[in-house]
């Protein structure tokens, strides 16, 4: 009597466990049963999958719940439950492979110049884009361009001053201190002042631009002046790096002047008052000094030419350059 108790047994104790415990072959058997099992939805369903290792995370769903229960068409699988093999990442080598083909004093270098634009860290940095003689036949003129950064990679504090003369006299020179803020990986947002320190009448503004790096790598800068006697103006400036080879870069620059209201005490008119055209061939002697020679071309234009010939100046001019382009 007992053999066939135990054997009536079976089947139920087997049937109490869960799913995935079931017996493989349990749909082959024969005579009555506890209850009818419906046939599974998966094409694998009731044949044993091969063992998998024990996961770390297995019983512990997100934020400390239980694994979701099965459903039909699953075939016995806990959805929500990482396999193993999705471990936290290693930690970064602390070796560098390039250091063994390359001097690692230079490599140390390029890593920290890359932290320095790549990661929200204080740097500084003093950008002399122009300094030149420009000859012609008229006498020798000179000019400069640049501008200094301190900061981080959002916020930072930007100084510019451009200006030139001739025959060994200043002509114009302005200064600006700006506050710039990034508006993505290749613009920034710049407020702050402007002051022209020139013979003559002196004005100071407040300043509203924009420069950054525009598609297929165009520098680009336009900025909108309001001066402390209420004249609106602005400029617009590009330029373009060709390179010629990995030390020959040929660049074209250009820069327009704007005004909505004429200021004849300094010789301006309105609309579009002047604009400057360059070519400029320079050798990268090291990545931050590039001597280079070029041509440069002004040309005043609407109200601001007619009132410089009325003053008998011209309104044109081209010239030959030689220079130097500097980062520090």
């Amino acid at each position: 009597m007992k053999p066939l108790l135990i054997a009536a047994a079976a089947p139920l104790a087997l049937g109490a466990g869960p799913a995935f415990a079931q017996d493989p072959h349990a749909h082959h058997q024969h005579g009555p049963a506890a209850a009818p099992i419906p046939p599974a939805a998966d094409p694998h369903a009731g044949h044993a999958m091969p063992a998998r290792p024990a996961d770390p995370h297995a019983g512990h769903g997100a934020h400390g719940a239980s694994p979701p229960a099965p459903s039909a068409g699953q075939g016995g699988h806990v959805m929500g439950v990482l396999p193993a093999g999705y471990d936290p990442p290693p930690e970064p080598p602390a070796d560098h492979a390039a250091d063994r083909l390359f001097a690692p004093a230079d490599m140390a270098r390029a890593r920290a110049q890359l932290r320095r634009e790549h990661g929200d860290v204080r740097w500084s940095k003093v950008m002399l884009e122009t300094a030149e003689i420009r000859l012609s036949g008229d006498g020798d003129a000179w000019a400069w361009e640049g501008e200094a950064s301190f900061g981080g990679d959002l916020n930072r504090l930007v100084l510019k001053s451009e200006g030139e003369g001739a025959s060994g006299e200043l002509e114009s020179a302005e200064v600006q201190a700006l506050y710039g803020r990034a508006l993505g990986p290749y613009f920034n947002l710049q407020v702050g002042v402007r002051h022209d320190v020139e013979p003559g009448p002196q004005r100071t503004y407040a300043v509203l631009g924009v420069e950054g790096v525009a598609p297929y790598w165009f520098e680009v800068e336009a900025a909108l002046f309001l001066s402390d006697r209420g004249d609106l103006s602005a400029r617009l400036e590009g330029s373009y790096d060709l390179r010629l080879t990995q030390r020959l870069i040929l660049e074209p620059r250009a820069e327009a002047n704007l005004a909505a209201g004429a200021d004849r005490a300094r010789g301006l008119g309105s609309g579009l008052q002047d604009v400057e055209l360059g070519l400029r061939l320079r050798y990268a002697i090291r990545g931050e000094i590039a001597p280079y020679v070029g041509v440069h071309h002004e040309r005043k234009l609407g109200d601001t030419a007619d009132l410089a010939r009325r003053r008998g100046q011209g309104t044109k001019d081209t010239r030959v350059a030689f220079g130097l382009r500097a980062w520090f």
